[in-house]
């Protein structure tokens, strides 16, 4: 008798605790938290937390638990954490991804998992191709490319060198610029950084001697302050050869600590934290406020618009996963930190404005002014292929 009502209550226990662990949802958040590209990590990862600070735990009568995991920017880490992450914490949703390696070694997971990935960072055109489950809430680099292209012609500018990381985004960078340029009857030479550890010095005195009217410039976020010591030890700064680039070069991260070397670039991006909306103002001061007096970049506004799109869906499917959650996130809109955003129904990709900004000094700081604004900028790439 003591026997059968021991195992009926461990199985009451049993059964609670299904009940309970179906109750909290789970976000796996997987970011590079050290080694190079760790600013990406520390942004987002603040900024996910500060959205659910803002909006609260719970969505569709569950509670939401964020799961930070460290993928060191090591692309066979990330795709080990997703794994564990799926099967032992059971996650509904992964996020984050800072680099596109780390976005496409789990893609084979999420499509087996049914898990929906959302890409916070990672700009490379094809990362959502890789996979039915992934939706992205960053940029794409043509996306921010070809309008940098469409500037510099429109401006006298007629010969560039290109200098891109040699990866997935870099090159896309290069291609949509030099296409979209060359179209234009721009002239260019390309040239390609290693990834890691890059010495620009070589390449930088390529460009000194080839003399170009600008230099358009790929390096991912994180790495543009050491790009702009070397530019000014080469003396490119007082060179007359304008510095033009997606934004990443002149990341609002690490932008006050590259000096006065980076007043006038002119980049095209997404997101500036000069952004003049009360929907960023707010999102600057709240971000500045819970971290220290961090200013919030790029990377900050894709975890916060990231965290944005997972409530909304996951009070769309009344806090269901899966294919029902993918399906919810396609197609929405809203007006993000950034500006007004939707998520491409066909794509799976972020439909967004790009603002033509110039380095300038406003407040003792130095911040992206935006001076233009191309509304609505679908990823190029996979616009050419659907038309």
């Amino acid at each position: 008798m003591l026997r059968r009502t021991f195992l009926g209550a461990a199985a009451v226990l049993a059964l609670t605790g299904a009940a309970s662990a179906q109750e909290t949802i789970k976000i796996g958040l997987i970011l590079p938290m050290t080694g190079p590209f760790a600013s990406t990590g520390r942004q987002i990862e603040a900024a996910a937390k500060l959205y659910m600070q803002q909006k609260g735990d719970t969505v569709a009568g569950k509670k939401i638990q964020l799961i930070v995991k460290d993928d060191t920017g090591t692309a066979d880490v990330t795709k080990r954490l997703a794994q564990e992450l799926i099967v032992n914490d059971k996650i509904a949703v992964m996020a984050g991804f800072g680099l596109t390696p780390l976005a496409l070694a789990p893609a084979p997971l999420a499509t087996q998992a049914k898990v929906p990935a959302v890409v916070m960072a990672a700009a490379t055109a094809t990362i959502t191709e890789a996979s039915p489950y992934i939706v992205r809430t960053s940029f794409t680099l043509p996306q921010a490319t070809v309008p940098m292209a469409d500037w510099a012609a429109q401006n006298g500018i007629k010969k560039v060198a290109t200098l891109v990381s040699d990866y997935g985004p870099g090159i896309d960078a290069e291609k949509a610029f030099t296409t979209a340029f060359t179209a234009k009857g721009g002239q260019v030479e390309n040239l390609r950084v290693p990834l890691a550890n890059p010495d620009f010095s070589p390449f930088l005195q390529k460009v000194a001697d080839a003399k170009p009217d600008a230099l358009f410039v790929f390096v991912p976020s994180g790495i543009g302050a050491q790009f702009m010591k070397q530019f000014v030890e080469r003396g490119l700064d007082k060179s007359g050869i304008k510095l033009i680039g997606p934004g990443d070069v002149t990341d609002d991260d690490l932008l006050n600590n590259m000096g006065d070397v980076a007043l006038g670039a002119i980049t095209t991006q997404h997101y500036s934290a000069a952004h003049d909306s009360p929907e960023n103002k707010a999102f600057v001061d709240a971000f500045k406020k819970a971290n220290n007096g961090m200013r919030p970049n790029f990377m900050a506004v894709g975890g916060y618009d990231g965290m944005h799109l997972i409530y909304e869906g996951l009070k769309k499917t009344n806090g269901q996963g899966g294919q029902a959650l993918i399906d919810a996130m396609k197609g929405m809109s809203w007006t993000s930190p950034r500006g007004p955003v939707s998520i491409d129904p066909q794509t799976r990709d972020i439909v967004q404005n790009i603002y033509v900004r110039k380095v300038e000094r406003k407040d003792g700081e130095l911040y992206n002014v935006e001076f233009a604004t191309i509304p609505n900028v679908k990823d190029p790439v996979k616009a050419a292929k659907s038309n």
